[in-house]
Parts: structure tokens; sequence; C-alpha cells
């Protein structure tokens, strides 16, 4: 991890440190702060390769080099990096099916590609990756899906949620593997399942109010969740709901301690990263700027996002999204 102190950093550059010459988004990080990963079109950013399509990038903070992962298919959406920042896992079209991709860091190709004959969507992985959680979906009538856990070095798969239909539905797993967070689209219910005793329990929301699922945090003592214009951190050893008025949640860092959270108020910043404990706020950028899950390192010292504005680094005049990292400590 850089020990550059608090500030903003451009992550998406060139080996010399020039900016990327494409728009770069969708960054994760590491538990420690050390890795981010991100997708980009970018062809600068690493050495000797013609980008045909939009890839996968490694950043480590505490070499400063980026590696291009060697994918099968273009990211559909952000990648996701392990707490321990040795896999990312990204979904990818092939024909008309999407896949879910493996892939450990500094290494080639990729380890697996699951759910043969359905698509594989929304993958979370737990702190070692041993354990995927994702979505399968039959694009052919009749149409329905599943929610399942694959562990990858066994060989095996564990249904947790079946659905005759297709409304969004996505898994957060807790960094241990077993706690699997779930969400019925078509119910807008939230549920969380056991893996060790195979019991599931919910709606976490309770019976009264349509949810929508953020993030489990890794240490499985948070479950992030929207409903209406509020956000609402369950606690699952207490079972109670810590409200977080008028924001969206994006984030919860891997303690759930720290909320990483989007106003829907405009005139203000952009993303700001609350300590649940204290209730107290730090900007993270006062420019337009975007985060999704697993964007926020333990003990909320690392926030990363991606924004086109011109301002948030000295030099910035490539017209693109770049993928920066604000550091508070």
């Amino acid at each position: 991890m850089s020990d550059s102190g608090a500030g903003v950093e451009r992550i998406s550059v060139a080996p010399d440190g020039t900016q990327g010459d494409g728009d770069s988004v969708g960054a994760t990080i590491t538990t420690d702060g050390r890795r981010i990963a991100f997708s980009s079109w970018a062809k600068n950013l690493t050495d000797g390769y013609p980008m045909t399509y939009e890839k996968v990038f490694v950043r480590d903070q505490r070499t400063s080099q980026t590696m291009r992962m060697s994918t099968s298919a273009p990211p559909i959406q952000r990648p996701v990096i392990s707490g321990d920042g040795q896999y990312i896992a990204h979904w990818g079209l092939i024909q008309r099916d999407t896949k879910t991709f493996l892939s450990q860091v500094k290494s080639e190709g990729t380890i697996g590609i699951y759910c043969p004959g359905l698509s594989c969507s929304q993958p979370s992985l737990s702190a070692d990756a041993r354990y995927i959680a994702q979505v399968a979906t039959s694009n052919r009538p009749p149409s329905r899906q599943r929610i399942e856990v694959r562990d990858w070095r066994a060989n095996t798969t564990e249904t947790i949620a079946e659905y005759e239909h297709t409304a969004s539905a996505r898994p957060s797993i807790s960094g241990d593997g077993r706690f699997v967070a779930y969400q019925d689209g078509q119910a807008e219910d939230i549920f969380v399942w056991d893996r060790t005793d195979g019991t599931s329990s919910g709606p976490i929301e309770g019976p009264s109010k349509a949810a929508t699922l953020v993030q489990f945090s890794e240490d499985g003592s948070k479950v992030v969740y929207l409903s209406g214009s509020d956000t609402y951190v369950h606690d699952e050893a207490a079972g109670t709901d810590q409200l977080v008025p008028n924001v969206r949640g994006v984030a919860i860092d891997p303690t759930g301690r720290y909320l990483l959270y989007a106003p829907h108020d405009t005139s203000g910043p952009s993303l700001t990263l609350r300590d649940l404990e204290t209730g107290t706020d730090e900007i993270v950028s006062n420019q337009p700027a975007s985060a999704g899950t697993d964007a926020v390192s333990a003990g909320g010292r690392d926030v990363v996002f991606h924004s086109t504005a011109d301002d948030m680094v000295p030099g910035d005049t490539n017209g693109k999204s770049d993928v920066f990292v604000r550091r508070f400590y």
C-alpha cells in the first residue's frame, strides 16, 4: 500500500505516469488497500498490447505497477477483486450468454467458466476467492434463475435460492464464505443464508417495505440495503437497522463501520464516507463521481471511484473517465 499520505491519486495511468488514453471505470479495492481492480478502454496502461475491447486491470499501490489481466471476454460490468488481492472476477458475454470469469493476479488465463447452459452474472467473492456467489439465469423459456455459491477448488455448487422469474436478484457473500445476503427482485426482499446450517433468515427489512441489496460487509456483521429514498445498515447480530436518511448507500468497508454513500441532493458532494459509530462524514468527492460495492478498504482508509472531472488531480487533460483513490490518512 502506498504511504503517500492523505489526498487523491489517479490510478488509471501508464507505466511512466502518463494519463490513460481511454475511459476507465468500475474500481474495487482490496481489504488492505494495496490492490485496485478496474476496467478500461485505455491502450497505454500497460506496454505492448493492442486493445480491441475493454479489459480488466489491477493496480498494485505498493509497487506502482499496473497489470493487464488475461481475460477471455470483455467485462459487462465492473470487476471484483478478492479481499486478499489474489483473484479478480468479472462477467462477460460468450455468444448469447454471459459467463463468470475468475482469474489469478499475476497469472495467465482464467481458472473457470461456470453455470454451463445458463447465463452467470453478479459475482461476489469470499476474501480468498474460494467461494463465488452469483446469479445463474435461463434466457430461454421458462424464465427462471437461481442464486448459487460455487466452490471452485472442490468443484461443487450449492443452490441458495431458486425463482420462477428473472427480476433483479444478486448475492453478496461474507469474507469467510459462510453467509450470503441475497435479493429477490420480484418480492423486493432481502435474506441472509447461513451455509453452515443451511438456513435462511429474513426478510431482514421486515414485512412491510421493499428493499434493494447493496453489500454485505466482509466480516459478516452488516448488510446495507436501500428502501425508498433512504439507506439502512442492518446489524446481523443485534437484528437492528441504522437509518441513514435521504442518501443512496454505495458500499461498506470490510469492518462494517464505514458507509460510502451518494447524497440525493446533487448541489453538494457526490460521494461521502460516514463513520457509522460517530456519525461523522468525510467528503470523498465534491465533483461528479461514481463508485460501487467493494470500493472502501478496511477502516475507511481508502475509497476508489471514477470520474470525468478534470480537476481531481493536476494535469488531467484527457477528457476521459479516470479511476481515482481518495486516501484519508
